[in-house]
C-alpha cells in the first residue's frame, strides 16, 4: 500500500517513507512468523500461546504506530511504538523459554537405549 499511488505521494512528500518501510521491515517477517507457527503451536502449550499472543499485539502494535505516525502524522502515538517493541522482545523470550522446556527429540530417543 506505501509503494503505490496516493499513500506513497503523500509519505514521500512528508518525507516520511523510510519510516513506513521500518514498519513493514517488521511486520512482514512477523506476520509470516506467526502464520507458520499457528500451524505448529501444541494447543496445551501455554507459554507458546502467551509468546504468540505477545508477538501479535506487538506486531500490531509497533507497525501499526509506525504506519498511523508516517501516513496521519499523529505525534500522540509515539510512546505506543517501544511498547509494541518490547511486546515484540516479550514474545520471543517467551517462545524461546517455551520450547526450551520442551523435552528434546533426542534426549527422549538416547533415554530410550
Amino acid at each position: 500500500m506505501g509503494a503505490h499511488g496516493e499513500v506513497h505521494d503523500a509519505l514521500l512528500a512528508s518525507g516520511n517513507l523510510a519510516s513506513w518501510e521500518t514498519g513493514v521491515r517488521y511486520h512482514l517477517p512477523h506476520s509470516m512468523f506467526l502464520y507458520l507457527s499457528a500451524l505448529f503451536i501444541n494447543r496445551g502449550d501455554k507459554a507458546a500461546k502467551l509468546g504468540w499472543n505477545l508477538l501479535f499485539f506487538g506486531m500490531l502494535l509497533f507497525s501499526g504506530s509506525i504506519y498511523l505516525l508516517a501516513y496521519y502524522g499523529w505525534r500522540w502515538l509515539g510512546p505506543v511504538t517501544p511498547l509494541g517493541g518490547l511486546l515484540l522482545m516479550a514474545g520471543w523470550l517467551s517462545l524461546a523459554l517455551a520450547r526450551w522446556s520442551q523435552p528434546s527429540a533426542l534426549s527422549t530417543t538416547n533415554s530410550e537405549r
